[in-house]
């Protein structure tokens, strides 16, 4: 991983833009034409021998009562990084963006946090009380919330912390442990502005509580306004209950803001006149700048994107020819309006193809198709969102914001990729 001079621009650097231009049937029919003649040249056994798969029957129905994924995927996992944190119980590990594609991430695969371990709650004697600045203070059980009218929602989750260690430079080799604490879902559950209601806001609460369950305590300052605007009291995802570390069985949706607010667990909601100032928004959480002070409340997540394949964990294995770069995008301010790939680090630049559903503060996938002829590569991604925000190199951050940062870091990545398909972590200069 370092910092590298930004390469020169070249006619082959032209050429990759180009092909990129000429469309999937061109690159589809270089695909077949190289497979044809491979196909000619006889020989693979993949073809012509009987494989034990065809030969013998597999297991049966209930062999596997819940389902998991074929052994051959078994990298596919999330990982940690030990030396991030002191102890795992209060600790985080990172979705292998890199090994997955669409928008929506596998409930197994969903990225954890947690302050104090995975909390293990009897959904029976689980309870959420409502209290504070209302008229009514009220005590829900898990089967009271299910009587509400449901909703279902695709949203990202991104921790404010994440590409955090990469302020002062390129320091993990891998999209999964620089970009890795997102990921994206499908909530089930009702609108907290219902829930809210039923105990009825004085006119005074401009802003809400929400406390966990877990031995945290985790507590967090929302503002009102967002309160009674999107935000979520989940209890499923994907379809499912949530997993135990994913704050079963219930946890609060707070769209586009920092994942820190998303109080899992979710055991209390207090109305209030104004903030309170919790560990979690005061020393954490917030943003050291240059000159010492720190931004406090910064909540939106801003416009991001990366690189997921080509990248460190999955390198180009097929040599030269057809190749898919593909990647993520996303925005706490909505709906990602457009993404530019360069592959000569930032010297040009051509529109992505973004595939699947554009969602508001969900992930977005994109693609760009281009003929590699062998030279190394500077990739990069750019994305612009319904606002008209344009996410900025790392060093235009660094320029506002200084180094002293751990959060929010929304910079440009760079993936250097060699003439022999290995990639690396890399700063442009």
């Amino acid at each position: 991983m370092a910092r590298v001079s930004a390469p020169d621009t070249a006619a082959s650097r032209r050429g990759f833009l180009k092909a990129g231009l000429a469309g999937g049937a061109a690159f589809a029919s270089a695909l077949v034409s190289a497979r044809a003649g491979a196909a000619e040249a006889g020989g693979d056994p993949a073809i012509t021998e009987i494989q034990d798969w065809n030969r013998y029957s597999g297991a049966g129905v209930d062999q596997s009562p819940y389902g998991m994924p074929s052994p051959f995927e078994k990298e596919a996992v999330r990982r940690n990084v030990p030396w991030l944190t002191a102890d795992p119980v209060s600790s985080v590990n990172f979705t292998p963006l890199h090994a997955l594609d669409g928008i929506i991430t596998p409930n197994g695969l969903c990225f954890e946090r947690h302050h104090a371990g995975v909390a293990a709650v009897d959904p029976a004697e689980h309870r959420l009380m409502i209290n504070g600045l209302v008229e009514k203070p009220l005590v829900f059980t898990m089967e009271d919330l299910k009587r509400f009218p449901r909703e279902n929602r695709i949203y990202f989750l991104e921790c404010a912390a994440n590409s955090g260690m990469e302020w002062r430079g390129a320091q993990l080799n891998g999209c999964q442990f620089t970009h890795g604490m997102v990921h994206c879902v499908m909530y089930t559950g009702v609108l907290l502005k219902h829930v809210l209601a039923e105990a009825g806001l004085k006119s005074s609460a401009k802003w809400l509580l929400a406390e966990g369950a877990d031995a945290a305590a985790m507590t967090r300052s929302i503002p009102m306004e967002k309160a009674l605007d999107d935000c979520m009291i989940a209890f499923a995802m994907n379809g499912e209950a949530l997993r135990p570390e994913q704050g079963y069985p219930v946890r609060l949706v707070v769209p586009g803001f920092e994942g820190n607010m998303w109080v899992k667990w979710l055991r209390r909601l207090e109305a209030g006149d104004e903030p309170w100032q919790q560990r979690e928004e005061t020393s954490k959480y917030t943003d050291l700048l240059a000159n010492g002070k720190a931004r406090r409340f910064t909540f939106t997540m801003d416009v991001k994107s990366v690189i997921t394949s080509p990248s460190p964990q999955a390198p180009i294995a097929h040599g030269k020819g057809p190749l898919v770069v593909s990647g993520l995008a996303w925005s706490g301010n909505g709906v990602i309006k457009r993404v530019d790939v360069s592959v000569d680090g930032g010297r040009n630049w051509t529109p992505a193809r973004i595939d699947g559903p554009s969602l508001p503060m969900a992930l977005h996938r994109f693609y760009h198709e281009f003929d590699w002829d062998g030279s190394e590569l500077f990739l990069q991604s750019r994305a612009v969102d319904e606002k008209g925000f344009v996410q900025p190199s790392k060093d235009a951050l660094r320029a506002v914001r200084g180094v002293n940062s751990i959060y929010h870091n929304n910079g440009i990545q760079t993936w250097h990729v060699g003439t022999d398909g290995a990639v690396e972590n890399v700063e442009i200069s």
